[in-house]
């Protein structure tokens, strides 16, 4: 599982929001809402992301183990 919490860090450093990050980089609002729930989406975005904000992927996202239950 993945989680988007390093990019949500990155847009709170850079004072955006995430309408003005998904508009900047041309993301549909469904890819931004699976983004906010912790959903899967392509690796074209994952690219996109790291191109604007110039950082590597680990800056984006960050994998977590599945809570077992």
């Amino acid at each position: 599982m993945f989680s988007y919490k390093p990019l949500w860090r990155i847009l709170v450093e850079k004072e955006m929001t995430r309408t003005e990050m998904r508009e900047a980089l041309g993301l549909s609002s469904s890819t931004l809402a699976k983004m906010g729930k912790g959903e899967y989406v392509s690796l074209e975005v994952i690219d996109k992301l790291c191109t604007y904000f110039e950082v590597q992927p680990n800056y984006i996202i960050e994998h977590q183990k599945e809570k077992e239950g």
